[in-house]
């Protein structure tokens, strides 16, 4: 599942065309869907051939052609892993990565182009494309996107920083109805890559057909609506339907027209039982034999509270396909020995993590005397030496693994030895020495002081499915305590963790995962190495500053990491792939300097459980955010023999 960075890039400035049928093939009434029968029959939807674009995206199936028809079982674990939903059901950019994540192919976008010095990007859209509701989707939804978010300052609430090059927006031109193009004031050569990325490209997913009522610009009313909904205005009101702020408010809701697969029929947090998505009738994709896409009428999520649950309707044979929250080294072995009678096979994922956990302290916080002692380089180096990093991974991981913090994997040209296996020994002895050096003081419970005379105290608030970091962080306390540190776990549900990690400031540390760990990738997610975004929980604050520096949540970091954003934006402002490696090894070698964050292990491959009669599912994928598993697989084209 390497990534040939030279051959990716180039992916991306050519210009991609579309297979293309003979109209009549698939315009046959007899390649409707049983499922829409009766709404045809009775004229609320139209043939199939009123329904596609004038060109549909043919798919080939992975191995066969498949039949339309059938649920999918799927479930969602706890009220805030709506995250997920990008990888089932949600990954509809203009331009997606291919499934083998060699490349660029055509989606939303027939076809796209890119001048020489990437500084202007031109679209062409489907004509006759339509939302899940039977309206068009034009460039004018595109425009709302543009004028009623990205550049609206009430209504955008930051991210969005592969749309700046050189600190400036790019401008956008509307040619007609379905072409635009997109400008910036200096080469932006990820451009096409980052649209690509998981939940990245919001000009898919903004109707402005149904939008346009809830902000004030479009409709004079709309505080009066707000109000009459119990908000306090139509900002509240407009960012709670156009649902960027979070993925839990993007999946809740329902009525927003889609371009996906499959629309909600009882979206997520309706129903507690169970969320149901069904096939989208104006779905733009067909497959080799003419027949609209998906193959699955309807895909089923159960809801469920724990893990624990979801394991035990694995074994009854009650998922089709998953791994996430669920394929864990712990439950392997009962996994593996569950299948004949389960029903299910197992699948390969090609693990593309920075590493399995990263602790990150809040560089940022509110309090100025944690701000100041997180800050402290020798303090975040202390605490690493300070946790038995083989320990956690003979007993969490089964001994897969190998100690290393957040990093490129070995083998990989932009492999860093310094920056993967610095302090990672363990080292307590020497860990209470650098640590007697800072905060010296101790109370009767031979806890430290910190400079305010309070117990150093530090809680880590983690989202409670993630069962392996709960493993971890079990063996991870008493190694802190031991060097005098009282750390502490807050285990919460994913929509408070959201709320209180990825939108808040006051939280002390927490633990997560991802970013990248080879080429093109770790430069797309490089999360780790430089604060860019709202996924770099150590520094919320810098992360704002990167794109929106006057913003209320805005940050100024220190003269090192302004050097390192700045390297960021050199990165992405050429197209050169030699140039963006020899930038990138700049940024990963001062990543080593800064020491932002600290971690356990890079990642063993991983697996996932598939049921026998599931088609066209590859048996091996890489396993990443950004690339969403298994969503480039194509799950539209997955069946039931």
């Amino acid at each position: 599942m390497g990534i040939d960075r030279r051959g990716f890039i180039a992916s991306g400035l050519a210009l991609a065309g579309t297979i293309a049928l003979p109209r009549g093939v698939w315009a046959q009434g007899s390649n409707d869907s049983a499922f829409l029968q009766a709404r045809i029959a009775s004229g609320e939807l139209p043939a199939l051939a009123q329904r596609l674009p004038q060109v549909p995206l043919v798919i080939t199936p992975l191995s066969e052609v498949g039949r339309q028809g059938g649920d999918w079982r799927h479930a969602l674990v706890g009220g805030g892993s709506y995250s997920m939903l990008v990888r089932y059901q949600g990954y509809e950019p203009l331009v997606r990565f291919n499934p083998d994540w060699s490349g660029l192919t055509e989606n939303v976008a027939q076809s796209w182009s890119v001048n020489p010095d990437a500084t202007e990007y031109t679209f062409n859209l489907r004509r006759g494309h339509k939302w899940s509701d039977g309206q068009p989707f034009t460039t004018e939804d595109v425009r709302f996107w543009y004028d009623a978010y990205f550049t609206d300052s009430q209504a955008n609430l930051g991210s969005n920083s592969w749309w700046y090059a050189d600190g400036k927006p790019a401008t956008l031109e509307i040619v007609d109805e379905a072409t635009f193009k997109v400008r910036f004031a200096s080469p932006n050569g990820l451009f096409v890559q980052q649209l690509a990325w998981a939940q990245q490209d919001q000009l898919t997913r903004t109707p402005k057909h149904y939008l346009e009522r809830f902000h004030i610009r479009y409709n004079p009313d709309a505080d009066k609506l707000a109000k009459e909904q119990g908000l306090e205005s139509w900002i509240a009101l407009f960012q709670r339907e156009i649902g960027m702020a979070d993925d839990n408010t993007f999946y809740q809701n329902g009525n927003r027209p889609t371009l996906n697969a499959w629309v909600f029929l009882e979206a997520p947090g309706t129903n507690t039982e169970q969320a149901v998505a069904v096939r989208n009738p104006f779905y733009f994709k067909v497959d080799t034999a003419g027949t609209q896409l998906p193959y699955f009428d309807r895909i089923v999520y159960q809801m469920v509270a724990d893990p624990e649950v979801l394991l035990l309707k694995a074994l009854q044979g009650e998922i089709d396909i998953m791994d996430q929250y669920i394929a864990t080294p712990a439950n392997k072995p009962v996994i593996f020995d569950g299948q004949e009678s389960g029903g299910y096979g197992l699948y390969t994922l090609k693990e593309t993590a920075a590493n399995v956990m990263a602790f990150q302290l809040n560089l940022n916080h509110q309090d100025p005397v944690r701000n100041a002692l997180f800050n402290k380089l020798e303090f975040r180096q202390a605490l690493s030496i300070a946790i038995d990093r083989q320990a956690m991974i003979d007993a969490v991981f089964i001994g897969e693994g190998a100690p290393a913090q957040p990093s490129i994997r070995p083998g990989d040209p932009l492999y860093n030895e310094r920056l993967a296996t610095q302090w990672t020994q363990y080292d307590p002895d020497k860990a209470n020495a650098m640590l007697d050096a800072i905060v010296p003081n101790r109370d009767g419970d031979n806890y430290r002081l910190d400079e305010a005379g309070q117990r150093l105290s530090i809680i880590f608030e983690i989202d409670q499915t993630r069962t392996t970091f709960i493993d971890m962080f079990e063996l991870a306390i008493p190694m802190f305590q031991a060097v005098g540190i009282d750390a502490q776990m807050r285990t919460m549900d994913r929509s408070l963790w959201e709320t209180r990690v990825r939108r808040g400031r006051s939280y002390d540390a927490t633990a997560h995962q991802f970013g990248a760990n080879s080429g093109i990738a770790a430069m797309l997610d490089a999360r780790f190495y430089v604060p860019v975004n709202n996924n770099c929980f150590y520094a919320p604050g810098w992360s704002v500053y990167f794109t929106q520096p006057t913003s209320d949540g805005a940050v100024e970091p220190p003269e090192a990491v302004k050097a390192q954003q700045q390297l960021y934006r050199d990165l992405t402002a050429t197209g050169d792939p030699a140039r963006q490696s020899e930038i990138m090894a700049k940024i990963l070698e001062n990543a080593a300097d800064l020491f932002f964050t600290f971690g356990v292990s890079l990642p063993a491959d991983g697996y996932g459980i598939v049921r026998k009669d599931v088609r066209n599912l590859p048996p091996e994928m890489p396993n990443s955010f950004g690339w969403p598993t298994p969503g480039p697989a194509r799950p539209e084209q997955f069946f039931k023999a």
